[in-house]
């Protein structure tokens, strides 16, 4: 059974070996880039950055979307059938295996792995919307995912948003450090996507957000555009 953790854990460090590689085609910046008095600071409240900045300021507007299941409130569904945990990592073994069970599959494409589930987000244009998730948990004893959560949402035609240029992830990091990490923080993952805050209605507008996960579990989410930061 150990055999099978370590094919697991190797797949995983496997994945996240390839996604910090692709992510590196688009990337550019790292400490040496941030201004002399950003990189004191770091040093003072020692501050450590696991990740590559990314480089790209592409134009995004906000999403406008329509929620078909209430975020993070769907039902949970047992799969009939368990499948090889390995197949996520693969998309077309994922769209084999689970393809014709979870709806709108496709759109979905992983984001995160935690101990006992992998975390997928709805995807648009090649970002994540990190309010939109698909949770495949699975059985770590038999690496078996064995059932699914997922938020269903249908993208809208934008509302009198125009597209703007977002902030750079180097502007980003910086105010970071300087306003609201605290002392000893590690900085794992920066990934720009969307984000917003959930209202009571049908219908949500979700903004480009640059994500920072801290790796003790923290994170943070800074509007694009704004620049206005939100903990969660």
């Amino acid at each position: 059974m150990l055999i099978f953790a370590f094919l697991l854990l190797n797949l995983v460090l496997g994945y996240q070996l390839w996604s910090n590689i692709r992510e590196g085609l688009r990337t550019s910046a790292d400490v040496s880039d941030l201004r002399p008095e950003t990189q004191a600071l770091m040093e003072e409240k020692k501050i450590k950055l696991g990740t590559s900045i990314p480089s790209e300021t592409p134009e995004l507007r906000d999403l406008t979307y329509r929620i078909q299941t209430k975020l993070g409130k769907g039902e949970r569904h047992e799969l009939k059938k368990p499948v090889d945990s390995k197949v996520v990592f693969e998309e077309k073994e994922l769209q084999a295996s689970l393809g014709g069970i979870i709806p709108e599959l496709e759109n979905y494409a992983l984001g995160t792995v935690h101990e006992d589930e992998f975390i997928l987000y709805r995807m648009v244009e090649g970002r994540p919307m990190f309010d939109a998730k698909l949770e495949l948990y699975y059985d770590y004893r038999n690496q078996k995912i064995t059932a699914y959560r997922q938020d269903l949402v249908e993208l809208l035609p934008p509302q009198n948003s125009t597209s703007q240029s977002v902030l750079s992830a180097t502007k980003v990091v910086t105010s970071l450090i300087e306003n609201q990490l605290q002392n000893g923080a590690v900085i794992g993952e920066i990934k720009l996507g969307y984000h917003g805050q959930i209202f009571d209605s049908n219908t949500q507008v979700s903004a480009p957000t640059w994500r920072v996960l801290l790796e003790d579990g923290g994170q943070y989410y800074m509007n694009a555009i704004s620049g206005e930061v939100v903990t969660e």
